[in-house]
């Protein structure tokens, strides 16, 4: 009987295996060698225009760190980052509560707020462009209506990243949102009768009883959220290109110059590794403290 049940599970291992084998073959080829070419081509100067390449050793990344466009790339994503993260959670944890509750035509507002997450970053882009342009753009339109000049958006400055956060905020809200929600239907409708019958506000609610009992589901949110904003691109590609005055550059746009514009792509691979390490490390501090304070 044990041999049977071994000659069993042999040959169900050997299904799996050759089950599983073509997606490993695919992800090897197109995942893990890449990842593992990048960090070698980091060492080199090289470029996609030549077979030639030099070894440079930490010359890439030595050079990247002095730079004063990457020093500036990574204030921006920085403050991109703190902008998006913190307001962008705040205001899903608001909306999840309020859509938790029994209200009228609750399935519409759901999918509405939901919509912006799986439309087209570049779509969505193109029209915030046309919104937030300063001569004919809709918002400075509206603004002037109430008698306000309305700012140059995406051609000043100081308004550019804040118009490219308020984007992101827009359109990633939907996505936390389901997850707060999905965390709220967790919580015993007992704690929340209980709260009804002492008499406790709304705000004491969500500070006292709701913000503490999500904390897994905000952890993960605020972790995913954190990722996605240091790979930021797409929004910056389409709306400023990195402008005006690189008051938008951030990493990710920044590799992509010198990968695809200016073909650098040993030094390019290094911004890669660096932002990954970058990344690694705000993780791990981020789900070290979550995990201290549970």
């Amino acid at each position: 009987m044990r041999s049977r049940w071994k000659r069993l599970g042999n040959e169900q291992t050997k299904t799996a295996f050759l089950a599983l084998l073509p997606s490993f073959v695919l992800f090897s080829a197109f995942t893990v060698y890449p990842i593992f070419y990048s960090l070698y081509l980091s060492f080199f100067n090289a470029s996609l225009l030549s077979p030639m390449r030099r070894f440079v050793g930490l010359d890439n990344y030595v050079n990247l760190l002095q730079n004063p466009t990457f020093q500036k790339a990574v204030k921006n994503t920085i403050l991109y980052t703190t902008g998006v993260v913190p307001v962008g959670i705040a205001l899903s944890l608001i909306v999840a509560v309020l859509l938790n509750k029994k209200l009228r035509f609750r399935g519409f507002f759901r999918a509405a707020f939901f919509a912006p997450v799986i439309t087209s970053m570049v779509a969505v882009s193109i029209v915030w462009t046309w919104m937030l342009e300063p001569n004919y753009g809709l918002i400075n339109g509206l603004l002037a209506k109430i008698g306000i000049a309305g700012p140059g958006w995406l051609t000043d400055p100081s308004w550019a990243l804040t118009s490219v956060i308020l984007l992101s905020i827009w359109k990633n809200l939907g996505f936390n949102m389901v997850i707060f929600l999905a965390g709220l239907q967790n919580i015993s409708p007992e704690i929340n009768e209980s709260a009804d019958m002492d008499g406790v506000s709304a705000w004491q609610r969500l500070r006292y009883i709701t913000i503490p009992m999500m904390r897994g589901p905000i952890g993960f949110a605020a972790i995913v959220s954190m990722i996605k904003s240091m790979q930021v691109f797409g929004q910056v590609y389409v709306m400023t290109g990195g402008g005006p005055a690189n008051s938008t550059m951030v990493i990710v746009y920044y590799l992509y110059q010198q990968a695809f514009e200016f073909y650098r792509s040993g030094y390019a691979s290094a911004i890669a590794w660096v932002l990954f390490i970058g990344i690694l490390v705000l993780t791990l501090i981020q789900n070290r403290m979550l995990t201290s304070q549970s």
